[in-house]
């Protein structure tokens, strides 16, 4: 992986991290594209840069972190469910994490959800107690925490599932895609610790020690590209809340519906390539 592959995989990781798009889907996608070798490294670093994008999280909702215990314990409520899936799965995950075709469909059927959830769940309909909920309570926030496992089968989008599950549970949109927010700094960085783990126990399998399990070229890969990620996702916050609390989510359906179906199409063609 060269830096140039490091820039621009870190831009699409920060743009799509907590759009409903699925960022993982995205730079399966790209690294196809940019026909990187996908070495072990390669496959943390995808993992490691999306705690650059989270701590932009910390950035624009600071004051929410230092309100109540809570706060934190509504996210545990939320997080456990994917402790038990992630760990009962994975295996089968990091199998399907190489599947682009997976990526296409889920992308194609995700878009389709979103063209219609904005006419299932509309905003002007009376919630909790017949007012707004901007605040998810237990209950809310474990239903979220099960939306979100959905999320293992790559293409489906962490923050599109989380904010469906918000949705279901009455929250306003802006509610919901900041719960989705807040539930993806526990989620994404137990899925760091958990790759990194994982890669320095087959290092230290293959002889290494602690103190080489990266070279200086990638110690500065994984700096540029969190420093890259944070900024870039830093900025799709800010521009994301407010379109989907005036616009809803039927542009980002469209999207996804075109990406997923292109996707699909140049599968086909580079199959039927291969028969000839």
């Amino acid at each position: 992986m060269t830096y140039w592959h490091a820039l621009l995989l870190a831009i699409v990781e920060g743009i799509t991290e907590f759009l409903p798009v699925s960022s993982t889907g995205h730079m399966i996608i790209a690294s196809a594209l940019l026909g990187v070798t996908p070495t072990p490294f390669f496959k943390l670093y995808l993992v490691i840069i999306q705690l650059g994008a989270i701590l932009s999280v910390f950035a624009v909702y600071w004051r929410r972190f230092f309100q109540s215990i809570d706060f934190y314990l509504k996210l545990l409520a939320a997080f456990l469910p994917i402790i038990i899936v992630g760990l009962l799965l994975k295996k089968h995950i990091d199998a399907l994490l190489e599947s682009v075709t997976t990526v296409a469909l889920m992308l194609l059927l995700g878009g389709i959800v979103l063209l219609f959830i904005d006419r299932w769940f509309p905003q002007e309909e009376p919630n909790r107690g017949g007012h707004p909920v901007t605040n998810p309570g237990w209950k809310e926030a474990f239903v979220i925490g099960l939306f979100q496992c959905l999320a293992v089968v790559p293409g489906v989008s962490r923050s599109a599932a989380t904010i469906i599950g918000g949705l279901t549970q009455k929250l306003t949109r802006q509610a919901a895609a900041e719960f989705a927010f807040f539930l993806a700094m526990p989620t994404m960085a137990a899925a760091a610790v958990k790759d990194l783990y994982d890669y320095y126990k087959d290092a230290r399998a293959q002889g290494a020690d602690l103190g080489h399990l990266f070279t200086a070229e990638q110690v500065k890969q994984l700096v540029l590209g969190n420093v890259v990620a944070f900024v870039v996702a830093l900025l799709a916050i800010r521009l994301f809340v407010g379109f989907v609390a005036k616009y809803g989510f039927r542009a980002f359906g469209i999207y996804r519906i075109i990406a997923g179906g292109l996707l699909l199409l140049l599968i086909g063609l580079h199959m039927n390539l291969q028969l000839l």
